[in-house]
């Protein structure tokens, strides 16, 4: 994982949701695994004991039974305490056992003995005893730390709701696989919860063997959580939305003063109630862009500055980093600007002065993470503009499992600096969005101010970085099932896969902002019967890399009150439905599931299920099945 960089490189394992929070958070330090592995039930002789495994909890009980040699009786002991003890539990004559209160999770072995070879006779069972679980409160007033301790290898999850239905669940996570796996503390984050509430929690947990246990319930209340950018949800049609919740990342560009304790990301449920949010320390330029989810359930996001904040101009205090993050809001890793700089002098990367992150950032299956960041760079006599111009590029830097950059891209190396259609000076590029394909290992990306997507060789790493293709307006391809120039998708943001394979012939879902369209020869935009000069579209691409042909196969052209001059996004949802962010339309921000129509052209398709942010521009906003991978509410 990304790891600060100025602290000193170096490997490590990789923290995950079972790791435990900092000390300082007020929960006890992490408690060492055990030092032996778990005793296992024997058998020697002819006595036969049933059950050979359970899981108790404080003064829990269970029955046994044994069957003895004819002719004798036999003797029933814990830990080879006949009758056994306060400290270990009690069995009597008839197997039956009432465990101690538990003051922490230990295994007690159950042993009944033929009376009259009690050395060769017996059989043995084991019983994992587990403490009650410690629920805290973490720094985020909406996420709770369950810890519990399993003396064997196990799982646990959490469920949790506004009562003892429950009603959510956590994923679940194992005990510490290293330095040997015999069990030892698991904590859990349980977020999903809304602010000022009561919840109830209850773990379950899930031996190797099959032993199933489950927790007493614990009570918690969550605290007040900082502001957030209001949200009006509703569904329309009258279908149900895809199941899930709704991760937002806010700028506040809108119609409202700048709020610096606004959280600047947050999620919600189906119906609007804000059920997580982070904040960070910052200055009225900072805006996150994007924030994503990880594998092991960590968020990764760009902390990053606004566009027209330059390297000059950004003020002390701004955030300019890399960072992953727990559910509680502790940062994990983090790679400041100025850290990556010097990683990349220091690998002979030389000609460069990133002075801010960009608009994405790839988690690669490698382990390693592809970053796009921001240069500047003074070039004369560029077409338009003579003398001497200061021009902003765009640079992707892979970093590898060793968290050292290992590979560049600079858009001053393969782009034509006389190809500047829109925002141009200083921002030439502004590319604003990446993906990965899985398919062939290259990366796309979107280049905003040039109106392309480009594919470059990227091969893990290993490509020449050549550009392969570039699709859009003036580009490589052919433009199938809609107007040249117009229906190309222009100043675009966030795209995403839209088929399962990812290259030869796949289909992609742009965010097409359209402020800088064109139209053919003739065509006055904003004349009457002209369309208007400018209007957001949510375009889905057949891309055919043999043919060099690029086909809409669905074109959703919004009216114009959703015109979205920046930002955005265009999701493919499980259930078919697309959802896009028009992130800032006048008055704020909308979000909408909608149901692609028949026809490729739609302008009014079912809207399932919107949200309307009044006065806030929402960069990004995904559609998760919840805060936990593999994990659907």
């Amino acid at each position: 994982m990304l790891l600060a960089i100025a602290a000193g490189c170096g490997g490590g394992s990789v923290p995950t949701s079972s790791s435990p929070p900092p000390t300082s958070g007020g929960l006890p330090p992490t408690a060492p695994p055990p030092s032996s592995p778990p005793p296992v039930a024997r058998q020697s002789g002819s006595v036969a004991l049933a059950p050979q495994s359970l899981a108790l909890g404080s003064a829990g009980a269970a029955q046994f039974t044994a069957t003895a040699p004819a002719g004798t009786s036999l003797v029933w002991s814990v830990n080879g305490i006949v009758g056994g003890d306060a400290q270990v539990g009690t069995i009597d004559a008839t197997g039956a056992y009432v465990a101690p209160a538990v003051p922490h999770s230990m295994n007690v072995v159950v042993q009944a003995a033929s009376s009259t070879v009690p050395q060769t006779d017996f059989a043995t069972a084991v019983i994992a005893l587990i403490q009650p679980a410690v629920v805290q409160q973490s720094q985020n007033p909406q996420v709770a730390y369950y810890v519990l301790y399993l003396p064997q290898p196990g799982t646990a999850s959490v469920r949790f709701g506004p009562d003892t239905g429950y009603g959510l669940a956590t994923w679940a996570q194992h005990t510490p696989t290293a330095p040997a796996d015999y069990g030892g503390q698991i904590t859990l984050e349980v977020a999903g919860m809304r602010a000022s509430s009561t919840y109830h929690l209850q773990a379950t947990v899930q031996l190797p063997n099959g032993v199933t246990y489950t927790d007493s319930d614990h009570p918690f209340a969550t605290g007040a959580a900082p502001l957030t950018a209001p949200l009006t949800v509703t569904t329309p049609s009258g279908s149900a939305p895809q199941p899930g919740i709704e991760l937002f990342d806010t700028m506040q560009f809108g119609s409202v003063p700048y709020n610096p304790k606004l959280a600047q990301a947050f999620a919600t449920d189906l119906q609007g109630n804000v059920i997580w949010t982070y904040s960070y320390p910052s200055t009225a330029v900072n805006v996150i862009s994007p924030i994503r989810m990880l594998p092991n359930g960590h968020f990764l996001m760009n902390l990053t500055i606004t566009s027209g904040a330059a390297n000059s101009t950004i003020p002390s205090g701004s955030a300019n980093d890399v960072r992953e993050i727990d559910l509680a809001g502790n940062t994990v890793h983090d790679l400041p600007m100025a850290a990556l700089n010097q990683a990349l002098a220091a690998k002979g990367f030389t000609g460069l002065d990133l002075f801010a992150f960009s608009h994405d950032v790839l988690a690669l299956p490698n382990g390693h993470y592809v970053l796009l960041a921001s240069m500047s760079k003074s070039i004369a006599n560029v077409t338009g503009y003579p003398g001497t111009t200061q021009v902003e590029g765009d640079v992707i830097v892979d970093v590898d499992s060793n968290f050292q950059p290992d590979w560049v891209w600079n858009t001053f190396d393969h782009l034509d600096i006389n190809r500047h259609p829109f925002q141009f000076p200083p921002d030439w590029t502004h590319s604003d969005a990446l993906l990965y394909s899985a398919d062939d290992h290259d990366l796309l990306l979107s280049v905003r101010n040039q109106n392309w997507i480009l594919k470059i060789d990227f091969q893990d790493a290993a490509g020449t970085g050549a550009i392969r293709w570039r699709l859009g307006e003036g580009g490589d391809f052919t433009l199938v099932g809609g107007v040249d120039p117009t229906d190309w998708f222009y100043a675009q943001h966030g795209m995403n896969f839209f088929s399962s394979n990812t290259s030869g012939a796949f289909d992609l879902g742009v965010f097409d902002d359209g402020d800088d369209r064109q139209f053919p020869a003739g065509v006055t935009c904003g004349s009457t019967g002209a369309p208007p000069c400018h209007y957001s579209t949510v375009p889905v691409l057949r891309v055919d890399e043999s043919a060099m042909t690029a086909t809409l196969t669905h074109h959703y052209v919004a009216p114009a009150a959703l015109y979205s001059y920046f930002g955005g996004q265009a999701d493919l949802l499980p259930n078919g439905d697309i959802e896009a962010d028009f992130c800032s339309v006048k008055g704020g921000a909308v979000v909408q599931e909608f149901q692609p129509g028949a026809s490729v052209l739609e302008t009014a398709p079912a809207i399932v299920w919107q949200a309307v942010s009044p006065g806030y521009d929402l960069y990004r906003a995904l559609r998760l099945p919840s805060l936990y991978p593999g994990v659907t509410w």
